[in-house]
């Protein structure tokens, strides 16, 4: 789609075969095409290294050391030329020399002068005689003798002793405890918690009613409340399954992949623009959003979701549509924030590198890995060369995130071509024969325009004559390489027809790995040792931490590590994350870190029984979570105990079912459910794909993004610093970071959101008007008011209190001068109001 500078740089040809599918027959076996061998110091010929010591090594000695070696005062472009490694791996253009290529070795066009940006050595060309050797030696495949190796990293970590904390030991298969009151427990997992009642002398709520239990089923499933209607059914119901019948019916809506989906989106840190100092839009965002929704929906087993996260484009697949669909979910790795405006690209690219480590590290396996970026890491056993090890391995994969090389945005990046992917799942974004040629002669326009303005810059310049008009042209000329840009991008997102292309955000193999150099306190231009591609060392066995192949990243072994089930933690994290939604608190309490800064399991014993449980239910995040629901802990009642709170305040031990605020998409969600007005369906697209390219807050602002609808609010628009109110104002996750538990505040702008708001306003109205399309009336009304609310009917003093309240407000309103039903219509939208307002609205029990 859009040119980016690998694809300018690193064989535009090939590239466009591999991402467009030209190359059927790689395609489809998933292959990559082998990186030329280099020739390293213990396979040299004598003639290779009589060769390389004199025609090679005396130049770049004479004509490069100063600015491109370790000891340089400052490493140039960060460029290293005084290793083997340093060379191979090049500097902010790309590889320097690629053995074997000469097309793809930077340091030959360098060379060659062809480039004015680029031209090594700069004050004189080398002689064309020094200039062949330099091809003859890259084509003979760069033999050097030079192994570069650095001194100066070390850790003092013992990572066997590491290994005997509990969160890097495997989880250990037990027998459910023995209890005293052997009648209470249904499950093994009631067993387990009350264990640890009985020790700690505390006895577990009653049962919840069947009124309140419904209402937590339907919220923690699918994210809105039961209607009326369903409340009855299951009240009256005298199945002893009823409430197993009603779990099972709520699993296989299409609304429980809405609701656990928005979780994985808050640990994924989903979002739909760039965010940082220049925030741009991500218009194919949501594309993700949607694989994430349809993988819980089809209960599609964690690891899997996991491997079509982290290596999707290294998957076989038999469809290009299968092929879409990973490509769709590399969107994981591209989707964090993302600093466009940076100058340096190898700042750039280690910056990235690291955001995805720390986003994989954390919402995969609860570990700071990130910590190590610059020293290794202070509390536990990760020493930064596992960090590097890392790094080689996603510095060893190309991003693709799609915004345009605009103003602001030195870091611009193509998407990936989806085939395959049906007519339905593309974005009606189609442009008419008459949009395309007016586009194209405007962008001719556009170009002549810049280049002619450009010229006269370059003259100034050159004549030393620049003053104020020639600093106004240049930066006329810069809003004319915008300018261009987008309508470029505009024209190449659709094909030769107009129809739209099927793009997506995700990443791909580079055509050339390698590993990672340590950088010195995380500096770029401080580079000592190149650390093999590997794994964390600690939750590895011995020596088992390195990558077995070396012609590809290592990225999906990486995948296939962490979703393995001799993982220590990937199960533990991933069920810990369960429980923590269905009960408000995690067995460990600190569910995006079980390192030693993190809190210790409450329940160690029943976290990795559940741990060894979903990896026996072949990784199936439904089937784990009604082994859950079904358990009678999950079944108490919240009710207050003063003893037992007296002695277990933040009901650590799990005396009672805690209760829980409803997170912000809940709320709004049950408001548009209660009204009548929730939108089920799935819309097509986002406003931010509608949108389009744009920077936040210039040509995307609130207006842009105003038109909500009242779809699910897991299908609002996401922009970073533009959340909308209803999410933002209740605690919404932070979408640039890894948010696997949010904050639960009790402000005072959300009494002010409730109260003054034009949405709950209307719903407030929407819901006043359903109720009087029905007969009821007096003590009816009411009463089908409490239950689409509550799903409960009001008590005797809430009914008294009620009649009370509509008497004053009808005749303050009558004497106001309106009418009867006037003043009674104003008196229910008022109370309506106050339902959705309402403390036990927002709660659950």
């Amino acid at each position: 789609m859009r040119n980016s500078r690998f694809i300018r740089e690193i064989g535009a040809v090939l590239a466009s075969l591999v991402l467009l599918g030209g190359s059927h027959a790689e395609e489809e076996s998933g292959s990559k095409p082998e990186q030329p061998a280099g020739l390293e110091s213990d396979t040299l010929s004598a003639d290779d290294l009589a060769f390389f010591e004199s025609k090679i090594r005396p130049v770049l000695v004479e004509k490069c050391y100063k600015c491109h070696a370790a000891d340089s005062e400052k490493i140039k472009g960060g460029l290293v030329l005084d290793t083997r490694e340093g060379i191979r791996m090049g500097g902010d253009s790309g590889h320097a020399v690629v053995p074997g290529n000469l097309a793809e070795s930077l340091l030959v066009a360098a060379l060659h002068y062809k480039d004015e940006d680029l031209e090594m050595p700069p004050k004189e060309r080398l002689s064309d005689e020094v200039i062949a050797d330099f091809e003859e030696w890259v084509l003979m495949g760069a033999p050097d003798p030079r192994d570069g190796k650095a001194t100066f990293v070390s850790s003092e970590l013992d990572i066997d002793r590491g290994r005997e904390f509990w969160a890097y030991k495997a989880p250990e298969r037990t027998d459910a405890p023995e209890v005293k009151n052997s009648a209470w427990p249904e499950s093994e997992i009631d067993r387990y918690v009350l264990a640890k009642l009985e020790e700690h002398h505390l006895a577990p709520a009653g049962d919840a009613d069947r009124r309140t239990l419904i209402r937590r089923i339907y919220f923690d499933l699918i994210g809105f409340p039961p209607t009326p209607e369903e409340v009855e059914e299951f009240v009256k119901d005298p199945d002893p399954d009823a409430y197993r019948k009603v779990v099972d019916g709520l699993l296989k809506m299409d609304q429980f992949g809405e609701r656990w989906g928005r979780h994985w989106l808050d640990v994924a840190r989903y979002a739909e623009s760039s965010g940082k100092e220049n925030n741009i839009t991500f218009p194919h965002a949501w594309r993700y959003r949607d694989y994430v929704i349809d993988s819980f929906n089809e209960d599609k087993p964690y690891n899997k979701f996991l491997t079509e996260q982290i290596a999707g484009d290294l998957l076989p697949y038999e469809e290009y549509s299968e092929q879409a669909e990973y490509l769709v979910a590399t969107g994981f790795l591209a989707m964090g924030p993302k600093s466009l405006n940076q100058q340096n690209p190898r700042q750039f690219k280690a910056d990235l590198v690291d955001e995805q480590i720390d986003t994989v590290t954390r919402a995969i396996l609860g570990t700071t890995v990130a910590c190590a970026r610059c020293h290794d890491h202070k509390f536990d056993p990760i020493p930064t060369t596992d960090y590097y090890a890392m790094a080689g391995i996603f510095g060893s994969t190309d991003t693709y995130y799609g915004t345009v090389g605009t103003q602001g945005n030195r870091r611009s990046s193509d998407l990936l071509y989806l085939a395959g992917v049906d007519e339905s799942l593309i974005v009606d974004d189609d442009l008419t024969p008459d949009q395309m040629k007016n586009m194209r002669e405007e962008l001719d326009r556009v170009n002549e325009e810049r280049r002619e303005l450009f010229q006269k810059v370059r003259e100034a310049q050159r004549s030393g004559s620049a003053n104020e008009n020639q600093v106004a042209n240049f930066q006329q000329v810069q809003r004319l390489n915008s300018r261009a840009a987008i309508i470029q991008s505009r024209l190449d997102s659709v094909d030769e027809n107009g129809k739209a292309n099927p793009y997506a955000m995700g990443v791909w193999e580079t055509d050339y790995t390698r590993d990672a150099a340590v950088l010195i306190r995380g500096e770029i231009e401080k580079i000592s040792d190149t650390v093999p591609r590997g794994f964390v060392q600690v939750l590895c066995e011995p020596g088992e931490h390195k990558i077995q192949s070396r012609q590809d990243s290592g990225r999906l072994e990486l995948a296939e590590w962490i979703a393995s089930a001799d993982n220590p933690l990937t199960a533990r994290v991933m069920v810990n994350r369960l429980w923590h939604h269905l009960f408000g608190r995690g067995i460990v309490p600190s569910v995006d870190n079980f390192g030693s800064t993190g809190q210790r399991p409450s329940h160690p014993e029943l976290l990795d029984h559940l741990a060894l449980r979903f990896v026996d239910l072949d990784w199936s995040i439904k089937d784990m979570i009604r082994e859950i629901m079904l358990s009678r802990t999950y079944r108490m009642t919240s009710d207050f105990d003063e003893e037992s709170y007296a002695a277990d305040p933040e009901n650590t031990w799990h005396w009672r079912m805690s209760k829980r605020r409803l997170d912000a998409e809940a709320i709004r969600d049950a408001m548009l459910s209660v009204s009548g007005n929730l939108d089920y369906g799935r819309p097509k697209g986002s406003l931010v794909a509608q949108a389009g390219d744009g920077n936040v807050g210039r040509n995307v602002n609130e207006q842009t993004l105003a038109r909500l609808g009242n779809y699910r609010s897991v299908y609002l628009p996401i922009v970073r610093d533009l959340v909308p109110e209803a999410l933002d104002l209740f605690d919404f996750a932070e979408p640039s970071l890894v948010t696997g538990s949010r904050e639960n505040t009790n402000v005072p702008s959300q009494a002010l959101y409730l109260m003054n708001n034009p949405f709950v306003i209307q719903q407030s109205e929407a819901l006043a008007w359903q109720l009087t399309r029905g007969e009821q009336r007096g003590p009816e009304l009411l009463d089908k008011a409490f239950n689409l609310a509550f799903s409960r009917p009001p008590t005797e003093e809430e009914a008294r209190k009620t009649k009370a309240f509509f008497d004053r407000f009808v005749a303050a309103a009558v004497e106001e001068g309106y009418r009867n039903d006037e003043a009674g219509y104003l008196a229910l939208t008022s109370y309506c109001q106050t339902l959705l307002a309402g403390a036990e609205f927002r709660y659950l029990n």
